[in-house]
């Protein structure tokens, strides 16, 4: 039986999601922006080890390392980089460049696992994958365009509620599922008596 914590990744998913749509409703009103640091680095450190150990080790069957380990990778850079912009006062704009680039692995991503039937449900998966990774590839336009207006960025912030409340249903379910499934498993270490 494999060992995964993607649950762990998915409920930081969640979190990220859900502080970066208060942060375009209001925390883009305020003067100073650094507060927001802290949050955005901890969702990110924690997204860019779990993806990175994903990537690397492949503890989950499959693609699904890909699906999951690469884009979780990819959302830990973006906000750590949007971590560090706030914390020195920089344009959030050369990350909503690179957050561009993430967004269209998640679009493709949420489009394959639809196409593959990946996932216990993959239509959900499908549509926050591309939700999200839509989030990401509008940043550059926003911050260009419409940063300003607060009825586009209620929207958006709406839109990235949906989001997390898409991947906090997924993340029940699989939370749920995992507490049961390894509900029984032994490590190796206690089997063994090392």
């Amino acid at each position: 039986m494999f060992i995964d914590y993607l649950t762990l990744a998915m409920i930081n998913l969640v979190a990220g999601t859900v502080v970066l749509a208060y942060y375009l409703w209001k925390g883009l009103d305020d003067q100073d922006q650094r507060p927001y640091a802290a949050v955005f680095g901890v969702t990110g450190l924690l997204a860019l080890v779990l993806g990175l150990h994903m990537t690397f080790n492949w503890p989950l069957p499959g693609s699904y390392n890909i699906a999951f380990g690469e884009t979780t990778t990819l959302f830990g850079v973006v906000f750590l980089a949007t971590a560090l912009a706030l914390s020195q006062g920089w344009s959030l704009l050369p990350v909503s460049i690179y957050a561009f680039f993430a967004g269209v692995d998640a679009v493709l991503v949420g489009a394959r696992i639809l196409s593959l039937g990946l996932t216990k449900e993959p239509i959900m998966s499908a549509i926050g994958f591309i939700t999200a990774g839509l989030g990401g590839v509008f940043a550059a336009p926003f911050f260009l365009w419409f940063k300003n207006n607060k009825t586009f960025r209620m929207l958006a912030a709406l839109v990235l509620l949906v989001t997390a409340a898409l991947w906090a249903v997924t993340f029940y379910g699989a939370l749920w599922g995992h507490l049961e499934s390894f509900s029984k498993w032994v490590p190796l270490s206690i089997l063994t008596g090392k």
